[in-house]
């Protein structure tokens, strides 16, 4: 399977016990949904692997304990230390018509109330503090904030979102 084709679960951060359970700490802010899977893509060297779950349990909070199929010892899991976790888009619950995953709203056009035609979202930068839609404008990279308060409809059938932004916001990166 395609790495394009999955989503970031979390990454395995350490070993559990000697017989070879590992422990995975999970990008999402509900744990639980992944606490009784049957299966995960586990990435060994840039190629996505299935792995069988025998048993997984949350461990204070964050992680999962992973006691994978075939994993029996403390030097299988020392082999998988650090290798990041993937499950299929399919296994994204569907949100609700104004939520959104960061991976669908690629290519979609950004519209802002006074302003009008901004760009196409290239991408989302997630590292810093506040979320930004990365957006081209015939080149021009414009920044904007993923805010609610800034965000007035999320448009998924015609890929259109549209936002208000506070003015001057978009000025700064075409008027330079």
């Amino acid at each position: 399977m395609d790495i394009n084709e999955c989503f970031y679960v979390g990454k395995i951060v350490k070993k559990y016990s000697f017989k070879g359970e590992i422990l995975a700490k999970l990008d999402t802010d509900e744990p639980e949904q992944f606490e009784n899977l049957d299966s995960i893509l586990v990435n060994l060297r840039g190629n996505l692997v299935p792995f069988f779950i025998e048993s997984s349990q949350l461990h204070k909070s964050e992680l999962l304990r992973i006691k994978f199929e075939d994993v029996d010892t403390e030097d299988d899991a020392d082999s998988l230390i650090k290798s990041e976790l993937y499950l299929p888009l399919s296994f994204l619950p569907e949100l609700e018509d104004d939520k959104f995953y960061y991976h669908e709203i690629i290519g979609f056009k950004v519209e802002d109330k006074n302003y009008g035609n901004v760009g196409i979202i290239s991408g989302v930068n997630d590292s810093t503090a506040q979320a930004l839609f990365e957006i081209d404008r015939n080149g021009t990279e414009i920044l904007i904030p993923m805010n609610d308060e800034f965000i007035i409809k999320v448009d998924k059938p015609n890929k259109t979102i549209i936002v208000e932004t506070p003015e001057g916001l978009i000025d700064l990166y075409i008027n330079e």
